[in-house]
């Protein structure tokens, strides 16, 4: 019979050893959570408690709604559930209060004038506040190394445009949204800001190691995603309006988590956890992860005690 942990007895471990310090720190780290349909929620709500409390972004994507065999989609997922305004005023209080602003009174989730409410905190006039802004943004954005040159120079737009109004019809940056979010990934759209990349199968894993790098960079502690997959190891289509995978997706989707799992080092600050089903593991069934070897042998322990299950371990199996 195979060991299992209690959810509390995991997350105790996921908090202490990854979320208080690794994570923070810079590591990154891709886990699989094997448990119950029923208990699968909870887990996930609990996971966001934790990570909330420790100043993290927590995102959930699910394989039920999101093509997760698609990298571009799954970045299109993660984008849609960012506040990109609020990373951008994020970034612009982060860099003036490194030149000795006072930024205090100042909230970024929900002002809609960050440049007016920094001048008017100090006592001065908004244009001094954006001369000042400007080489910081040139310096620590637009010419930053660590993210993809179209994203960048999106993130650059973002935050030279949050001087504007916060109404959406005067809004310059709006195709800048709907190009990340994919609610219009016509290249076309964005051209005027200079950008000529697309978001695609071959550059999604660009922008999302960019996107991750932003988030860090506006100031969290780092990213957690919970991915919920178990849509994907569904041997028949059950017709119900939501989305089945193929043998050719499901291999997709787990050539994907490889990836994740070979160029962990390229996502600072992340924590991916993968929520599963036992079909996941299970080398008889159709879509568990005897399709795709590769997968099967990154995941698995070499090593199993009789009587323990390993709460640090790349898989566990929860009760």
């Amino acid at each position: 019979m195979t060991n299992t942990i209690p959810i509390d007895d995991w997350l105790d471990v996921i908090d202490g050893e990854y979320l208080s310090t690794f994570i923070e720190d810079g590591g990154a780290a891709v886990k699989f959570a094997i448990a119950d349909a029923d208990r699968r929620p909870a887990l996930v709500q609990a996971l966001r408690r934790r990570c909330e409390g420790r100043g993290y972004l927590f995102m959930e994507l699910d394989a039920a709604r999101i093509r997760v065999h698609m990298p571009q989609d799954i970045f299109f997922g993660l984008a849609s559930r960012i506040d990109w305004r609020a990373l951008a005023r994020r970034t612009i209080l982060r860099l003036l209060s490194k030149k000795r602003y006072n930024v205090d009174s100042v909230e970024p989730d929900t002002i809609s004038d960050v440049i007016g409410a920094v001048a008017h905190a100090n006592g001065i006039e908004s244009d001094s506040v954006m001369l000042e802004l400007r080489p910081s943004l040139e310096t620590e954005v637009f010419k930053s190394r660590n993210m993809a040159k179209a994203f960048r120079v999106a993130m650059m737009h973002l935050c030279l445009n949050e001087r504007e109004t916060s109404d959406p019809e005067r809004y310059a940056g709006q195709p800048l949204l709907d190009w990340l979010t994919g609610t219009n990934a016509r290249i076309g759209a964005v051209k005027p800001f200079q950008i000529h990349t697309g978001i695609n199968r071959t550059t999604a894993r660009y922008f999302i190691e960019s996107m991750l790098y932003w988030i860090r960079h506006a100031g969290y502690s780092g990213t957690v995603i919970a991915l919920d997959n178990t849509r994907v190891t569904l041997s028949r289509n059950p017709k119900d309006g939501s989305r089945y995978y193929t043998r050719a997706m499901v291999m997709d989707h787990y050539e994907v988590l490889r990836e994740f799992i070979d160029d962990i080092d390229r996502l600072p600050g992340t924590l991916l956890t993968v929520v599963t089903d036992k079909e996941f593991t299970d080398d008889q069934s159709a879509r568990g992860w005897g399709l795709y070897s590769a997968l099967r042998t990154r995941v698995m322990d070499d090593v199993q005690d009789r009587s323990l299950a390993n709460p640090a371990a790349a898989l566990v199996r929860l009760s």
